[in-house]
């Protein structure tokens, strides 16, 4: 699957510490996709944060038109079973 990244997504993940790589892997490599807020959709992936030593989830919100994920906004949560889907 093709993926792009706006700026406004990589200027975010620099202000919060988050690796673009993470980010790359977790749309083009998604543990789940769940539907988001207008037609939008999240792709979640779990991951062992080292630095907090517990599970987290890096939640990236994009639109897909055409074949291609367009990486909107993301974020790591602790909240891993507010938002991961049985």
């Amino acid at each position: 699957m093709k993926f792009i990244l706006l700026n406004h997504i990589k200027i975010q993940a620099k202000e919060r510490g988050i690796d673009i790589k993470i980010i790359e892997e977790a749309i083009s490599n998604p543990g789940q996709i769940v539907p988001g807020e207008k037609g939008l959709k999240a792709a979640q992936k779990k991951f062992l944060d080292k630095g907090r030593n517990k599970e987290c989830l890096i939640r990236v919100i994009f639109r897909e038109e055409e074949g291609t994920r367009t990486g909107i906004t993301a974020y790591i949560t602790s909240k891993v079973r507010k938002y991961w889907r049985a």
